[in-house]
């Protein structure tokens, strides 16, 4: 109980103390270390002084230990003494009671280190009440904060320091709403600056807790809110907690977004849907919100649909094959031909972006995924409405609508097209193509040629309005008349030339020319050249004309066979080395063939291209017009002659040296002379 009384006069000594000293209360108060200081410090003043009043002046030798102890005892008693003169009806403690005793339980050490002149309890609850309720500004941790001000440019926050801190609104971008009373994550960034300002970090602190709560809301599912910062490409850039995040186009909303500036400088709420750890990348999505709130009504929907149902959407988007139509979180697809009953080149030309319209639905698969929707269902067929006057030999007035190579279709009512082919375009049989006689838009009179009601198809020509040129064809061009002719097309067989629009004739290869031989037309002509010709054959029925170039001339083979007979001579020079032989052209109508052993010359060698030689005719056909000739057979008839010439001569000679028999006689008689030895 007496150490328990010192220990509470101790500590009315250092409140006493303390209360003196300390300044007015602020809302900072000092760090912990700081408070003990200055505890320690006043203990340490009070025991300084209540020595000081009793020792006797310094000397050069230092009292001893104990003597000083007695003497800081007694200033203690006639402090406790003091105090008791003072207040007389207070309670007496056992430092006023017995100062003799107190004295002894005293415990000078912990007096002297400032440690026990305050009760343990309550020095500990102080230090956790300055702990819990004041800002160490030294330490780099995130503080919380409250707004106390809003200026123009800086946001004014409270952190329970000396001082309020600063920090610019450009950190608060994300929070446009920003007032006072808000709660505030802070870092302190500059303890002081030249004006003794606080300086705190809004975006530090942001980011120092940042990918902690963004990992936490990718894991969890949770919903967080972003700050749409801009837009940059294929998205946005969203600040979440503030790391920058990316918002692709595709994620904004269910409905394709056309216009994205709309979104910048917006907060929305968004779910963290990916994150690359590796490369920092965060990706959030606005979508995935919308989604899970539309998936219960977009189920009902698909449960309840059925082939036939009417029903209304909304044009979401709008593409070259086609028009996507939203059911109400269920899309559907109006293809271009289901439109409308008219020919159209892009869906725009009968609906627009978020445009309200009823559609049918056509067809949908097993899980009713894709959907199937018509617009022109909802309205009746144009051919229904096809008057029944109109029938086969009538004359309409139509557009062109479109142009294939095989012909043109006409629309000649809205939603009622026709088919012109291209041989009902013209009286002329060469082929040709459709853009030849028609364009795209084209208003032109048609005449129906067949008409099928039930399978709503109608065929048309337009050649029918001009009288059919064959009509007097056998006055136009009798059989062995002369005529011009326009060379329009090439066959391997022959040229077609057309003699006026709707009459074409065909020059056969071998009536082009009675000298050439010609593998082709193209070697003979070219499109648009101007032939003369002459009618060969003629059938009306048919409609077939055939004709002849070469037959406007004499045939000058009835010259050339007299003139190339078989053994005449003629000089020419050689004009192509071709397989098997060499070619020769006596003049412009008559082309020789050389085979390879007749090119042989009297030396033994073959004549070139561009030798001249002369030639001897072997071989004359007027039918198949062939000329064959030789150079070989000139110089071996000289030679044959030759041979001939010599051999007649030595026959001569021969003939008279042969032996008689008086010459054979001698010749025994001399032999046997010899043998006799009379020789």
């Amino acid at each position: 109980m007496a150490k328990k009384e010192t220990k509470e006069e101790v500590q009315e000594v250092v409140v006493v103390a303390t209360k003196k000293k300390a300044p007015k209360a602020t809302k900072k108060v000092a760090p912990k270390k700081e408070v003990k200081k200055e505890v320690k410090e006043e203990v340490q003043e009070v025991a300084v002084a209540a020595t000081k009043k009793k020792a006797p002046k310094a000397t050069k030798k230092a009292a001893p230990k104990k003597e000083v102890k007695e003497e800081v005892k007694e200033e203690v008693i006639e402090v406790a003494t003091e105090a008791v003169k003072e207040d007389p009806k207070k309670d007496l403690s056992l430092k006023e009671r017995d100062p003799e005793a107190f004295l002894n339980d005293f415990n000078w050490h912990n007096y002297q280190e400032g440690i026990d002149p305050i009760d343990d309890g309550k020095l500990e609850e102080f230090e956790k009440l300055v702990a819990d309720n004041f800002v160490d500004t030294l330490d780099d941790e995130v503080v919380d904060g409250i707004v106390v001000f809003v200026t123009d440019r800086d946001a004014i926050i409270d952190i329970n320091a000396k001082s309020e801190g600063v920090i610019s609104l450009n950190e608060f971008r994300y929070n446009p709403g920003l007032k006072v009373g808000d709660k505030v994550e802070v870092l302190i960034d500059v303890r002081e600056d030249s004006t003794g300002q606080l300086i705190l970090s809004h975006r530090k602190a942001r980011t120092i807790k940042a990918w902690e709560r963004v990992n936490k809301a990718h894991d969890e599912g949770t919903i967080v809110n972003g700050f749409v910062k801009c837009r940059t490409k294929g998205g946005m850039i969203v600040d979440v907690f503030g790391i920058e995040a990316f918002l692709p186009g595709s994620q904004i909303d269910v409905k394709p977004i056309r216009d994205y500036d709309v979104y910048v400088d917006k907060t929305m709420e968004f779910k963290v849907v990916k994150i690359n750890h590796e490369f920092k990348n965060v990706v959030v999505s606005h979508k995935a919100l919308i989604e899970a709130d539309i998936e219960e009504q977009k189920k009902e929907i698909i449960g309840q649909l059925e082939k036939g149902q009417v029903l209304e959407g909304i044009v979401k988007n709008i593409t070259s094959y086609g028009v996507f139509v939203d059911l109400g979180g269920v899309d559907g697809l109006v293809h271009i031909t289901d439109l409308s009953w008219s020919r159209i080149n892009h869906p725009n030309e009968i609906v627009e972006l978020d445009q309200k319209l009823n559609v049918v639905i056509l067809d949908f698969d097993e899980n009713k995924s894709r959907i199937q929707l018509g617009l022109k269902q909802l309205s009746k067929h144009p051919w229904d409405s096809l008057g029944e006057e109109v029938k086969v030999g009538d004359k309409l007035k139509g557009k062109v609508v479109v142009i294939a190579d095989y012909g043109a279709f006409i629309e000649v009512a809205n939603g009622v097209e026709g088919l012109i082919h291209v041989s009902e375009m013209s009286w002329s049989t060469h082929l040709r193509s459709a853009q030849d006689f028609v364009t795209i838009g084209e208003e032109l009179e048609a005449v129906i040629l067949t008409l099928d009601r039930d399978t709503r198809k109608m065929s048309l020509g337009i050649k029918q309005i001009t009288p059919d040129p064959w009509a007097d064809i056998t006055k136009k061009y009798p059989v062995g008349s002369t005529h011009k002719g326009i060379v329009r097309n090439f066959t391997n067989f022959g040229v077609f030339a057309e003699m006026e629009e709707g009459i074409d004739g065909l020059i056969y290869i071998s009536d082009l020319s009675w000298t050439k031989k010609i593998k082709h037309p193209s070697e003979f002509t070219d499109i648009g050249d101007e032939l003369e010709v002459v009618v060969l054959e003629l059938d009306v029925q048919g409609r077939k004309l055939s004709l002849g170039h070469k037959q406007t001339t004499v045939n000058p083979w009835d010259k050339h066979q007299k003139d190339f007979a078989l053994g005449t001579k003629h000089t020419a020079a050689i004009f192509e080395i071709v397989d098997k032989g060499a070619t020769i052209n006596f003049n412009d109508e008559i082309v020789a063939f050389v085979p390879t052993r007749h090119l042989e010359k009297e030396d033994g060698t073959k004549l070139q291209k561009g030798e001249e030689a002369q030639f001897e005719i072997i071989e004359f056909n007027k039918e198949f017009k062939k000329v064959v000739a030789s150079h070989m057979t000139i110089h071996k008839e000289e030679e044959a002659k030759i041979v001939k010439q010599a051999a007649k001569k030595q026959a001569k000679a021969s003939d008279e040296a042969k032996p008689t028999l008086g010459d054979a006689n001698k010749t025994l008689q001399d032999l046997k002379d010899k043998m006799d030895g009379k020789k």
